[in-house]
């Protein structure tokens, strides 16, 4: 009991900071009215530098392929104040159906990939964590606390609650987690500087390319490599009902699977890299389940192609650019 009322307690602190920190925010100038400096200001404050895209991937393979999933689960609707048991069973299908398919699948084609947690989803799921960990291949990055909306908080708030995601996903996993993924791929003025507090090796949020580069923060170099993504290789624009919303499923997963293939085809083509980000709650169906291992025996049949994690792939980016990378800074 007192573990679950501390657990309650932490959920409702994360709840009143965010409430507090989107009424605080004072309303924007009019953009029209902005200057050139501002404007140059705004968008500059995170920018990509460098292309850091390597020579060659280990081992002389044509294309470094990054499978992610996001372990969302019940945090999107606890994010919004939800509780509706409905809400919440759509989320636990992550856990108790769709994780155990990609890792069935993962473990048939032998490969690795990323698992991006909310700390609350590993809480809840610690029995997902142990799955996960159980391989000893795949990888688990921060993916924020509860799923907030880290770009409506205060610096201070967003801060306390990366540390502390970071900090609890250590202690479930026995590994400090060297990357993250931004809930909804989104930054705040200080997103990156925390990054850089917490000594992050890459961060896969951002969608300036489709090969790997160095963020800049304010024009400076940070050493922080990013693995980009995008919403046309993430499964939720495809698959994702809201029954409060006009927000229904529009593909099929021969659509999907055709879109998919061929931006693999030509990352192939280009030498280049691919990355996927899905979740066990949405890609974890079984008509979609059976369309990614489609994709993945696809993949393999190609000769040259490096599956590994975003960990395995940022440290290989880092070890190429040399001298030429930002040393990682925890200033």
């Amino acid at each position: 009991m007192r573990r679950s009322a501390t657990f309650a307690v932490l959920l409702t602190a994360a709840f009143m900071s965010s409430l507090l920190a989107q009424t605080a925010q004072s309303p924007a100038p009019p953009p029209w009215t902005l200057s050139d400096t501002q404007i140059r200001e705004i968008v500059g404050r995170v920018r990509a530098g460098q292309d850091l895209s390597p020579k060659s991937w280990p081992d002389g393979a044509r294309v470094a392929v990054g499978l992610s999933f996001d372990l969302d689960n019940e945090t999107a609707t606890l994010r919004d104040n939800g509780t509706s048991p409905a809400l919440f069973s759509q989320g636990e299908y992550g856990s108790r159906a769709g994780l155990p398919r990609v890792l069935a699948l993962l473990d048939k084609h032998r490969i690795a990939a990323s698992f991006f947690v909310p700390a609350v989803s590993a809480l809840l799921h610690q029995d997902s964590m142990k799955a996960i960990t159980a391989a000893a291949r795949h990888e688990v990055g921060l993916h924020g606390w509860i799923h907030e909306r880290n770009s409506q908080l205060d610096g201070a708030t967003e801060r306390e609650l990366l540390t502390r995601a970071s900090q609890t996903l250590e202690k479930l996993t026995g590994r400090k987690p060297v990357g993250m993924r931004t809930p909804s791929w989104d930054y705040s003025p200080t997103t990156i500087q925390i990054a850089r507090e917490l000594g992050l090796l890459y961060d896969s949020s951002l969608m300036a390319s489709d090969g790997p580069y160095e963020v800049l923060a304010a024009g400076q170099p940070t050493g922080i490599v990013e693995l980009p993504v995008e919403w046309i290789l993430d499964d939720f624009p495809y698959f994702w009902m809201d029954r409060a919303s006009t927000v229904r499923p529009t593909m099929t997963p021969d659509e999907v699977f055709s879109i998919w293939k061929t931006e693999f085809d030509v990352a192939y083509d280009e030498r280049g890299m691919f990355i996927l980000t899905m979740h066990p709650h949405v890609i974890g169906h079984r008509a979609r389940m059976a369309m990614l291992d489609r994709l993945v025996t696809y993949m393999k049949s190609k000769p040259g192609v490096w599956f590994a994690t975003h960990e395995d792939i940022a440290k290989h980016v880092r070890a190429q650019a040399g001298s030429k990378l930002s040393a990682p800074s925890t200033r």
